[in-house]
């Protein structure tokens, strides 16, 4: 079982450590543990209490009526709540309790459920990518340790394949062609599969190879396909001090396709675009991008 310090509990819930306090001394709603030398922590059940309490306040339950509530009955009201509406929120909040728990079964209900009601893509837009970008803020803090990330990212990548399966239009012969790639050294794949995704559903043609790719082998497929565009998410791979190099390389290597990117590395920095380069700042610009450019060539 993980430990967290109040501070964990405030970056997890969103829920302010002196909020946290107050539940704890007027309403006996935790119970911090001390260790050997009196330092107060908390376990995952305070955890996933903390972030129970949260969504139900969000929700319109007093805190007086909550502190009333047993876990049981506090768990199937939460259960109640994230089954009957698609607030983006509680959604998150039921994804990291999801996480922290390991509980695959609860992952799959959730995604079901919202895919459901909104379908893959928005669910993937409003739900999945925002939960990834706190995953890496509770990363960052240490919050989470590396099972419970790689536990709920493989989950998420195993749907995205599905997704990408059942995607059975037939695609247009002058559809545009998209090769895509990740960087050698480069293996954040999630959001290189969901753009696979989005681009098999709108009928294009892609030609996938997928995380980790050596240039002189971008390079051959490249001649063989001659795709219109090339597209890559840089992330941490090359690093600031080569990446202007990188994009200056793509351009100069393949002057006849349009080259497509985003990512950490090249959102937000101070560098140069060659004009057969586009840069996509957030995923909308993308889907914006992809539906103007389908069965246009």
């Amino acid at each position: 079982m993980s430990t967290y310090s109040i501070k964990d509990l405030e970056h997890l819930s969103g829920i302010k450590a002196h909020t946290i306090r107050i539940w704890e001394q007027r309403y006996d709603l935790l119970k911090p543990k001390r260790t050997d030398t009196n330092i107060r922590y908390y376990d995952d059940n305070d955890l996933k209490l903390v972030m129970n309490i949260s969504l139900l306040k969000e929700n319109g339950q007093k805190i007086s009526k909550i502190a009333k509530m047993t876990v049981t009955e506090m768990n199937q009201e939460v259960l109640r709540i994230t089954e009957d509406n698609i607030r983006y929120p509680d959604q998150i909040n039921a994804l990291t309790i999801a996480m922290i728990d390991l509980n695959e079964e609860r992952f799959e209900k959730i995604i079901a459920t919202n895919t459901l009601k909104i379908g893959f893509e928005k669910t993937m837009i409003n739900i999945i990518y925002p939960f990834l970008t706190k995953i890496g803020l509770l990363w960052l803090t240490g919050t989470i340790n590396p099972a419970q990330e790689h536990f709920i990212t493989c989950l998420i990548r195993q749907k995205i394949i599905v997704a990408i399966d059942g995607q059975f239009a037939n695609i247009k012969e002058d559809a545009p062609k998209y090769l895509l790639f990740l960087p050698e050294g480069e293996m954040h794949e999630i959001s290189l599969l969901f753009s696979w995704y989005m681009l098999k559903a709108r009928q294009n043609r892609v030609v996938y190879l997928g995380q980790n790719l050596p240039f002189e082998d971008l390079k051959q497929v490249h001649e063989y396909h001659n795709p219109d565009y090339l597209f890559t998410i840089i992330t941490t791979s090359p690093g600031q001090s080569g990446i202007q190099k990188y994009i200056n390389k793509l351009s100069e290597a393949f002057p006849d396709s349009e080259v497509l990117l985003t990512g950490y590395q090249v959102v937000g920095q101070d560098l140069q675009f060659p004009s057969n380069t586009h840069l996509f700042n957030r995923v909308d610009e993308l889907i914006g991008f992809i539906d103007e450019h389908t069965n246009t060539v």
